[in-house]
């Protein structure tokens, strides 16, 4: 199939995108440091992918309180944001463009991970899951349900949190709304048991991750102001319910105006969910008319199944995740049709230069053969 509809420019918010192809956010936990600070050998595994139209960082906390997964950044700290302008530097200088995915992890962290504190969560409900801690994967616990003043201070958080994301030379921001993560737990029913004005209906659900929204908006730009959000369907709490694509088109259908959305195809199987009809590419045809700025269409992403969904409309960008890991350099290896490295799975959580900056570029004589 023609590639040629991902080499097209597009524009997304203030940037313009020489390319449709986006790095997803991949966590690494390369930033194993008491700081959570990230250093050079992030900035060199992306500015390895900068050529890339888009890069969206790895999921990066907002706060101590968000913090919720081992060996990942912040970006609360000034020692965070000098150690993200190392990165940014080193991607502009390299020709990129990217964003700094702000993260609350909620009741998905571990009191290992937080000197022995509970998670903070909407509802006292275990997500039946696993945490990353130092240790290694272990249970998740029931959190404790955060006050209003609490969550008042989350939303400020995500506030500050982009404007250091900018001061550290980002060219804007994401908001993970979705997954298993502190947005998704105040939407899903099932993990958001409050009585209060964050709790029972699908509109009062909605309310955190809108004055999320609202807050990061207004502090960077909603042209700078980007999310990812859409209905999933997981394990445990997080299986999809009857409110699980209502409250996803409810939060979407007043996000416009923000630079993109960042939508995930399925997951998981949907078979017999009540998400049946969103396998494959159905998901991109539901939101596209429903979401008035760029479309980013992940998960599952070959060139073909890119090359398809921008050329039918039903996205402006693809985001490829695991094709990047082994592939620096994937828009030239897509380009020229020539093949794909592959992952040595015992690095991709791990530390150090081994399976994260030492996977090699095509070389240009060999892109030159395959051109021929």
């Amino acid at each position: 199939m023609n590639l040629a509809p991902l080499f097209t420019p597009v524009r997304m918010g203030d940037l313009t995108l020489p390319n449709r192809i986006a790095l997803a956010p991949l966590t690494r936990m390369r930033a194993d440091n008491p700081g959570h600070i990230p250093t050079a050998i992030q900035a060199e595994y992306y500015a390895q992918r900068a050529s890339a139209g888009l890069i969206v960082s790895e999921a990066t906390a907002i706060s101590p309180a968000g913090f919720g997964w081992a060996d990942t950044p912040g970006l609360w700290s000034s020692e965070q944001v000098n150690g993200w302008r190392q990165v940014t530097d080193a991607v502009h200088a390299a020709g990129g463009r990217m964003l700094a995915q702000l993260w609350h992890t909620g009741s998905i962290s571990h009191p290992d991970l937080r000197a022995g504190e509970l998670p903070l969560s909407a509802s006292p409900i275990n997500p039946e899951q696993r945490s990353v801690t130092a240790a290694g994967r272990v249970p998740t616990v029931t959190p404790r349900t955060m006050t209003t003043a609490e969550i008042h201070q989350t939303v400020a958080d995500y506030a500050t949190g982009a404007r250091n994301a900018i001061a550290a030379g980002f060219d804007g921001v994401q908001i993970l709304a979705n997954y298993l993560y502190l947005p998704a737990q105040f939407l899903n029913k099932a993990t958001n048991r409050r009585t209060d004005a964050y709790g029972g209906s699908i509109e009062n659900r909605a309310r955190l991750t809108l004055e999320i929204v609202d807050a990061v908006a207004s502090a960077v730009g909603p042209e700078r102001t980007g999310i990812k959000l859409g209905p999933m369907h997981e394990s445990g709490p997080f299986e999809a319910n009857d409110e699980t694509l209502p409250v996803s088109e409810y939060v979407i259908s007043r996000l416009q105006g923000l630079s993109h959305l960042l939508l995930m195809g399925a997951t998981s199987d949907l078979t017999g969910t009540p998400l049946e009809s969103l396998a494959g590419d159905a998901m991109f045809a539901h939101f596209r008319p429903k979401f008035d700025g760029t479309l980013i269409a992940n998960v599952e992403m070959t060139g073909e199944r890119a090359a398809r969904l921008i050329e039918s409309g039903l996205a402006d960008v693809a985001a490829f995740g695991r094709p990047f890991i082994a592939n620096p350099d994937l828009p030239a290896r897509l380009a020229t049709g020539a093949p794909l490295a592959e992952i040595d799975w015992d690095t991709v959580y791990a530390s150090g230069a081994r399976g994260y900056v030492d996977y090699p570029a095509l070389p240009l004589a060999e892109q030159t053969l395959v051109q021929s």
